[in-house]
């Protein structure tokens, strides 16, 4: 390891004194070389020797990088007469969430009671659209026609960071660390040997590359983890396997186990997926419609393995879209193990962060089992399906739903039973928009369970939510009132609320006391 870290420090300076070295020659130098090519592919050519010259020869003359430099600006200028203009990327995700993120800000600016999970959810796109713009800044580059000697053998993109393996060859480190790291010791390029696997930055490579982005306004993508990378042999192996979704039984179950294990543990294999039309349908093949169960080994390893996919941005849409996805999710959350209901619930929640697939997901007939799920108690398929419902339900035509399918019952009841507090309060702070959930909740004894929250407990957020919901019950059910100001009188819960709350609580409450303030008179006709 001493001598390895020594041979990198030698190398490294080696490398900036020659650097300084040009600097020197170049200001003595005057002499320009000009030598006119019309050629590509002798342009080309040339290139090869200069720039091997450069990695080989410690001594190498000046004028070399600069011949280097002035072949490259031909080869640019020959590119640029072929090459179209850069299409402009459309991205109808992008839109979609600028949209939704529209709303959201609309909500916060209009709106002072707003929920804090709108906030939640405008950070969220905010994340998203900025991912977004540095892929499309990755895009830009893809439609502009690369020099060869800036892409990497490898991955076939420009390269970030390029550095020389022993035989000479440039890579980007990412993609050539991988191979190294899996015990590679051949040069994909040469299929030499290798006599050592340490990595010198080709820093005059990564100079042409920075220059010629800088010339054309490029931003060079971030650069790559090793997550984040995916050669031809991943895209080879998941062509195995998918095949082998078509084949007998075992191969199936093998295949999907394996697809289960990938996509859990290599984003890589995840994004793999948007690069395909046929992956999908190959991915659902051995489970048929309304016989999904019928092997609940197979169905839990592909159901799980469609939840570590929509987990991957670029396949929430694709996911959605496609028209036996969400069935199966829908079909898998009613029967099947536990563990597979539970990731149906799951991959439901993921796939429903963007609005389209709310939607989409609603109209599936998802809410009912997955109330059903909730109700059930199966203590981590709850959490999962609860999650799921208030994602859902963030939409006005999925609350109608929700309150439809008895969501409001199963919702008290469990936090009543102090099961799933926080998540499940949000949930019916939401449905208090409907009036037939609101009536509801009168019903079913939600007052003082409400009270007995903002009296007890130890969560901001649970009280503003409770302080909200038993607003809306005290706007639309007079009958209540007597209950709240009884619990008034005896404990000033509200009254505490209103001094010591969040700002939408303290709201909430006084809204509630002035309410009961200006009834006194009622309440006692009641």
């Amino acid at each position: 390891m001493a001598e390895a870290g020594v041979l990198e420090k030698v190398t490294n300076e080696a490398m900036r004194i020659l650097s300084v070295l040009k600097e020197l020659k170049f200001k003595k130098s005057s002499k320009v070389l000009e030598v006119t090519m019309t050629k590509e592919t002798e342009l080309k050519k040339e290139l090869e020797k200069l720039v091997k010259t450069i990695l080989v020869e410690e001594d190498y003359r000046v004028e070399v990088t600069d011949e280097a430099m002035r072949i490259l600006s031909v080869l640019k200028e020959l590119k640029f007469k072929k090459s179209s203009k850069v299409v402009e990327v459309t991205m109808t995700k992008e839109t979609e969430l600028k949209k939704e993120l529209e709303k959201l800000v609309k909500t916060i600016l209009v709106e002072e009671d707003y929920r804090v999970e709108v906030t939640d959810e405008a950070m969220r796109i905010l994340s998203v659209l900025k991912e977004l713009k540095f892929k499309k800044s990755s895009k830009v580059v893809d439609n502009t026609v690369i020099p060869e000697e800036f892409i990497c053998p490898i991955s076939k993109k420009i390269m970030n960071d390029p550095v020389v393996l022993a035989t000479g060859q440039t890579y980007d480190r990412p993609f050539i660390q991988r191979l190294l790291n899996e015990g590679h010791r051949t040069c994909p390029q040469t299929q030499q040997v290798i006599s050592h696997t340490f990595l010198t930055p080709n820093h005059l490579v990564q100079e042409m590359i920075s220059k010629w982005c800088m010339e054309r306004g490029i931003e060079l993508p971030k650069p790559l983890v090793d997550d984040d990378v995916h050669t031809d042999a991943d895209r080879v192996y998941l062509k195995s396997l998918l095949e082998k979704t078509s084949s007998s039984l075992s191969d199936q179950k093998e295949a999907a186990k394996e697809l289960r294990r990938l996509t859990k543990s290599m984003p890589s294999f995840r994004a793999l997926f948007s690069d395909s039309t046929d992956a999908i349908p190959q991915l659902l093949n051995p489970l048929s419609p309304g016989r999904a169960n019928t092997h609940p080994d197979l169905q839990e390893d592909l159901i799980t393995t469609i939840f570590n996919l929509s987990i991957h941005e670029n396949n929430k849409q694709l996911f959605a879209e496609n028209p036996h996805v969400i069935p199966l999710l829908v079909e898998s959350v009613r029967s099947g193990t536990i563990e597979t209901r539970r990731n149906a619930a799951a991959a439901l929640f993921s796939l429903s962060a963007l609005d389209s697939n709310k939607l989409i997901i609603g109209k599936s007939g998802a809410l009912k089992p997955l109330i059903g799920l909730l109700e059930e108690g199966h203590p981590p398929a709850m959490k999962d399906a609860a999650l799921a419902i208030f994602k859902l339900c963030l939409v006005l035509e999925n609350r109608v739903r929700a309150v439809q399918e008895g969501a409001v019952r199963v919702i008290l009841k469990k936090i009543m039973d102090c099961i799933l507090v926080d998540e499940l309060l949000a949930t019916l702070a939401i449905l208090t928009s409907q009036q037939e959930a609101v009536q509801e909740m009168g019903l079913l004894g939600a007052v003082p369970c409400l009270i007995d929250i903002i009296r007890d407990s130890s969560s901001e957020r649970n009280k503003e939510n409770c302080a909200a919901i038993l607003h809306t019950i005290c706007l639309n059910d007079r009958t209540k009132w007597r209950a709240v100001m009884e619990e008034e009188k005896a404990n000033a819960t509200l009254s505490i609320l209103a001094e010591h709350g969040t700002s939408r609580a303290k709201r909430k409450a006084n809204g509630i006391l002035k309410i009961l303030n200006g009834a006194a008179s009622i309440i006692h006709t009641l």
